[in-house]
């Protein structure tokens, strides 16, 4: 009897070190099965804008290139700081995904200040040549320097001028003080107008409006009702001073996360969602300035007196152009060699 009992409780152990070891099993498999890579990308832009509407478009595109083994959540509005500030965090690997205008990396690369160069582009396709091709090359290769990889370039197309009172000439913008990038070309064309360039952080601008602090501010058109400037500014002059791109910076640590064999469907998949991003710029600007018009906003395309408003508005910009030309020689702006050939080849191409 005791003999059976002794074989009955060594059964009972040994059963329950097997269901034991079992459920062990099978929590060590739950726990290897793949889970997404999920990357954070930082915009300044707010949410109901085309560059959030493009940025979950790559999100998108790059889920399902890589069958949802990546996965990119879109911060937008500034909820992760400025544009300046996430390039830091991306360069310091303690953010995924950093957005910024090319004006602002150029305070890391300072070869980039070339393209901020008012009046470079004669029209969208150049702007489009040069950094889809050799210009966009350069600026991949001296990122990388920063510990950054760059995957895609969206865009801010044109930037024109929202201000509290008109501006249908070049003089009326003596004196005026006007919300600027941080970035000395930007500043130097508008100090060539005759007007006060004033660096300000993105989000800060609407307020400084508001309260007066500024006269003027400079963006793309589709910003001035997704921002709401159209609240205290309620005219725009279309100066198109500066083409601008939104340039996406990678971490080294982000990038080092993706397997080699899904890089090149991620990065196809962001040039597509780019590809959209830049087609709803279009959309968002002709959007925007019948919806502008509607709310009251009056645009300053050429000088009433003019018969001819597309003369007009061709002399305002070479006007411009030729004051920045002589603010640029004054302040004695040189380009390295490298990236001014990179610029005349893409002119050259684009035509």
């Amino acid at each position: 009897m005791k003999l059976k009992n002794f074989f009955l409780s060594a059964a009972v152990i040994i059963s329950m070190v097997v269901f034991t070891n079992c459920g062990s099993e099978k929590k060590e498999v739950s726990n290897t099965s793949e889970e997404p890579i999920t990357f954070k990308l930082a915009l300044v832009d707010p949410e109901n804008s085309n560059f959030a509407k493009g940025a979950n478009k790559i999100a998108e595109e790059v889920e399902k290139a890589t069958n949802g083994k990546i996965k990119i959540d879109v911060y937008a509005g500034g909820s992760l700081g400025g544009e300046r500030d996430t390039i830091e965090l991306a360069m310091g690997d303690n953010l995924d995904i950093a957005t910024a205008a090319n004006s602002v990396l150029t305070n890391f690369i300072p070869e980039m200040g070339i393209l901020d160069q008012p009046y470079l582009w004669s029209n969208s396709d150049e702007a489009h040549a040069a950094i889809d091709g050799a210009v966009g090359d350069l600026v991949k290769r001296e990122a990388l320097k920063h510990g950054l990889h760059v995957i895609g370039f969206m865009e801010s197309g044109y930037r024109n001028t929202f201000s509290t009172k008109p501006i249908k000439t070049m003089a009326d913008f003596k004196g005026v003080t006007i919300r600027t990038m941080e970035n000395k070309y930007h500043q130097a064309a508008f100090e060539s107008f005759g007007a006060m360039p004033v660096a300000m952080a993105y989000n800060d601008v609407f307020t400084a409006l508001q309260q007066k602090t500024i006269d003027a501010a400079e963006n793309a058109t589709a910003n001035c009702l997704a921002s709401g400037y159209y609240e205290v500014t309620k005219f725009i002059t279309n100066t198109k001073h500066a083409y601008v791109y939104i340039v996406l910076c990678m971490s080294d640590a982000a990038w080092k996360k993706i397997p080699e064999d899904l890089q090149k469907p991620f990065l196809d998949a962001v040039q597509r969602g780019v590809e959209a991003q830049r087609q709803y710029l279009l959309e968002a600007n002709e959007e925007a300035t019948k919806e502008l018009k509607e709310k009251g906003v009056q645009f300053f395309e050429i000088d009433p007196e003019s018969e001819n408003p597309r003369t007009q508005i061709e002399i305002l910009q070479k006007n411009g152009e030729n004051a920045y030309k002589t603010k640029a020689a004054e302040k004695g702006f040189t380009f390295d060699k490298e990236w001014e050939e990179a610029v005349q080849k893409a002119t050259s191409n684009a035509k």
